[in-house]
């Protein structure tokens, strides 16, 4: 199972989400080819209902602690309570890191 697919499980079941999307962004950044290392995780749940953005990466941590401990080096976070959610989160910026640095 790929580590997306797990990411994206582990979530699931910790807080049944309206909507979940779980990408793998290694691509964009300067790792080995086929690495999974840097993710985007959109989350939108009842849970995070009257929880400031900082309580709600908290818990996505904690669910995810395995895995930030491990193999997940970044992990962009856009969690959002139904009430909130609009269709759409941020994209990711490009990765300026290792060989894309700019002068």
């Amino acid at each position: 199972m790929s580590l997306a697919k797990q990411i994206e499980e582990k979530l699931s079941a910790a807080f049944a989400p309206q909507h979940i999307e779980v990408q793998c962004e290694s691509h964009l950044h300067n790792v080995p080819a086929g690495a999974e290392m840097h993710f985007r995780v959109v989350l939108v749940s009842d849970a995070f209902t009257s929880l400031r953005k900082v309580q709600r990466h908290q818990r996505v941590y904690t669910v995810l602690a395995d895995e930030m401990a491990g193999p997940v080096h970044a992990l962009a976070l856009h969690t959002f309570s139904p009430e909130e959610w609009t269709g759409q989160a941020p994209q990711s910026p490009e990765c300026l890191g290792g060989e894309k640095k700019q002068s």
